[in-house]
């Protein structure tokens, strides 16, 4: 008989889940939870890899084996696809972002007296954990803590909140700065400093009108699919190169032989330049305007197969017969899922879809949609690259027989 108090499962929000149907935080697989609330471990209780766990907001998981984080990432999947009602088949292996890879983070740093705190947020709260190492950041990020923090007690004053965005490119890292103003020829010069002496590839000043470059050396870039593509501030990137590949390994394996491809959502080009190639014409569909520029002029100046539409796919969605010219679609939609591009899929008659989505739940709606309208789930790879995080990703592809 099972003990009632066994945790059985990790649920969505990364509480331990009894047999009997309790919660417990910062529960295992394999913990029992005692009836005076406490847990004894089990085998799949691991030693957090960091000094601010479970303060900080940046990870959930870090108390779980490396067995049971993979259990986790595609129990998500599997459990979204369960829960609209699909079979999700046989599910890949999930594919976890080792520590120390993530390439795009925002910190957050605000004023104490004199003293300046700098760090991701505590869980469900505002107020800051002051960062003194991160197992997550990729280190050429990691790196650059103390001496933003340095840099912002030279102009600490007791209203100061600011926003800090870290991106690694091709020249370096890149910093935006939000909620800052220089003043004076002293401020800027110690911004400046900064940025040269802690090999900045690009420094941007957000002080309310969207980001302003104060310092970029060379244009600043970022390759997809072998491809050099102008990194615009703010431009959405996979959050680790690693976890990148292991999404395009997935697309390129599903869809090679396709001829034409549709890449919806297309960003800056992660999927298009990665499947474009000799035999494969990929047309890159994006709303925001400095990513289309940004695949453009990169599909231009590198001779890539990759036709760019700047379209709204919420407003204007590709219709059947525009579909119905590709042997194959792919599409990686924000958080909130593609309904009105899925209802169209679901009509057409392209013969694949791979569907990339950072969301198992908005993805597992639009999944029953198209399953509905004859596709056939046919592949599933979750992928974990926010690690130790309750965010969880995936690729997976459907078929219309």
């Amino acid at each position: 008989m099972t003990n009632p108090g066994l945790i059985i499962r990790i649920a969505a929000k990364g509480e331990g889940q009894t047999a009997d149907g309790r919660y417990a935080a910062l529960a295992a697989p394999g913990d029992v939870l005692e009836e005076d609330g406490t847990l004894t471990p089990g085998p799949d209780r691991a030693a957090p890899s960091c000094r601010h766990f479970p303060a900080c907001g940046g990870c959930q998981l870090q108390h779980l084996s490396e067995s049971a984080l993979a259990a986790y990432v595609a129990g998500r999947v599997e459990g979204a696809a369960r829960g609209q009602g699909l079979d999700p088949g046989e599910v890949s292996p999930p594919h976890l972002s080792p520590a120390h890879t993530r390439r795009r983070a925002t910190l957050h740093a605000q004023a104490i007296g004199k003293r300046i705190v700098l760090g991701f947020r505590e869980q469900g709260s505002h107020k800051i954990v002051d960062l003194k190492d991160c197992p997550v950041l990729a280190p050429e990020l990691a790196v650059l803590v103390a001496p933003l923090r340095r840099l912002l007690e030279t102009r600490a004053a007791r209203s100061l909140a600011a926003d800090i965005s870290l991106t690694l490119a091709d020249q370096g890292p890149t910093v935006d700065l939000a909620g800052i103003k220089m003043e004076g020829l002293a401020q800027t010069e110690a911004i400046l400093d900064f940025a040269r002496d802690n090999g900045i590839a690009r420094l941007t000043l957000n002080q309310g009108d969207g980001p302003e470059t104060v310092w970029e050396p060379e244009p600043v870039t970022v390759t997809l699919g072998g491809v050099a593509v102008g990194l615009p501030p703010g431009a959405f990137l996979q959050a680790t190169r690693d976890g990148e590949a292991a999404l395009m390994d997935a697309a390129r394996a599903w869809l090679k032989g396709a001829p034409t491809v549709a890449d919806l959502f297309s960003g800056l080009g992660t999927f298009a330049f990665g499947l474009a190639g000799p035999k494969t014409k990929v047309l890159a569909v994006e709303a925001a305007r400095d990513a289309h520029m940004a695949c453009q002029a990169a599909a231009r100046l590198h001779g890539k197969p990759v036709h760019c539409l700047h379209r709204d796919l919420f407003r204007n969605p590709l219709q059947e017969a525009e579909l119905d010219r590709f042997a194959a679609v792919l599409l990686d939609p924000p958080r909130a899922g593609a309904r009105e591009q899925v209802l169209l899929l679901a009509k057409s008659a392209v013969p694949k879809v791979v569907y990339i989505s950072c969301n198992p739940a908005s993805w597992a709606k639009d999944a029953a949609t198209l399953v509905e309208g004859g596709y056939r789930l046919a592949g599933l790879v979750p992928v974990g690259q926010f690690r130790w995080s309750t965010h969880v990703e995936l690729a997976s592809l459907f078929i219309r027989d």
